[in-house]
């Protein structure tokens, strides 16, 4: 039964975690990069603060140095430099791209852990990394002589997959010794307050970049939908599915989660179409199958290290 809520709590965190793409699409254009994170954050807190009541300050004392350091890494991977990327990204290419690249993690995540922690590689997994690629050299129409993008959009999509690889060397860093802190404060922390937590370190860490961006006068010219789009960041996709995620972890290995990633992109491209009357071609669904089918294959649990088949030891 637990295994069973940690799956659904990790189908949600992934379908918001896809919105992503759209909601950045609405403001990106009117605010700068930090600003927008600044003000997702701040969004992210007015929910937040009032859930965690008087949890944060015993889980505060409970604390030591290391757990604060595996929370800073959490933030500065999987808030402060990926937003970056994702919405640097945004500026240069279509929303369901960007949306279907982000699936990249878990195929870099599985390549960092074989080059960094040298772990085995199986072949189902080198199998999903090889469609994941594949799957993105699709979508740049390498295999359609009609389609020629440009050098702005390629760029973008090469910061969305920095975006992913973000999000990939947290997890790889999660795996190895020195950090060991961030899995301890998910067993410490309740999965509100270490949302919280992160979402406090992340927005210290944008406030002095945003101030560069001059985001008074932007935010005083966002229309009611870009509003809207601010809100539904924080709320939805930082704090509600921060809380989910890290709810659904505790439950689920980190294959199932890695599995469970391909909501993210095929979340994004739906939306692209309802939301953003954008029209892939079939370049664009055939990638994005192989993105996700990538995702499924690196996913995938193997059982133990003796019995693996490796392809690359």
């Amino acid at each position: 039964m637990e295994r069973f809520a940690g799956v659904l709590f990790l189908l949600g965190a992934f379908t918001l975690a896809g919105t992503s793409v759209i909601a950045g699409r609405f403001v990106v254009a009117t605010l700068g990069t930090f600003t927008i994170t600044v003000g997702s954050l701040f969004f992210a807190l007015l929910g937040l603060l009032p859930l965690c009541g008087r949890k944060l300050g015993p889980s505060i004392s409970q604390m030591a140095r290391r757990d604060w350091a595996g929370l800073f890494i959490q933030a500065l991977f999987g808030i402060f430099l990926f937003r970056m990327f994702l919405l640097q990204g945004l500026l240069r290419t279509s929303a369901g791209e960007a949306g279907i690249l982000t699936g990249a993690t878990p195929a870099t995540t599985v390549l960092l852990a074989w080059t960094l922690l040298k772990e085995p590689l199986a072949r189902i997994r080198f199998l999903g990394i090889i469609s994941t690629v594949t799957g993105i050299v699709v979508l740049q129409g390498f295999f359609s002589p009609d389609i020629v993008f440009s050098t702005e959009h390629l760029i973008g999509n090469v910061l969305v997959l920095c975006a992913a690889m973000c999000e990939s060397v947290f997890n790889v860093l999660s795996r190895s010794g020195s950090v060991k802190a961030a899995l301890r404060s998910a067993q410490i922390l309740h999965p509100i307050v270490q949302t919280t937590l992160v979402v406090i370190i992340a927005l210290l860490l944008c406030l002095g970049p945003a101030l560069t961006e001059h985001p008074a006068a932007a935010l005083l010219s966002l229309s009611i939908v870009g509003w809207a789009a601010l809100v539904w960041y924080g709320l939805f996709v930082t704090a509600l599915a921060f809380i989910l995620w890290y709810a659904g972890i505790k439950r689920c290995d980190a294959a199932v989660a890695a599995a469970f990633s391909g909501m993210m992109p095929f979340t994004a491209m739906i939306l692209s179409v309802l939301l953003l009357n954008e029209q892939p071609g079939w370049q664009q669904w055939l990638g994005g199958l192989l993105v996700v089918l990538g995702m499924v294959l690196t996913g995938l649990k193997v059982h133990s290290p003796q019995r693996q088949e490796s392809c690359c030891t």
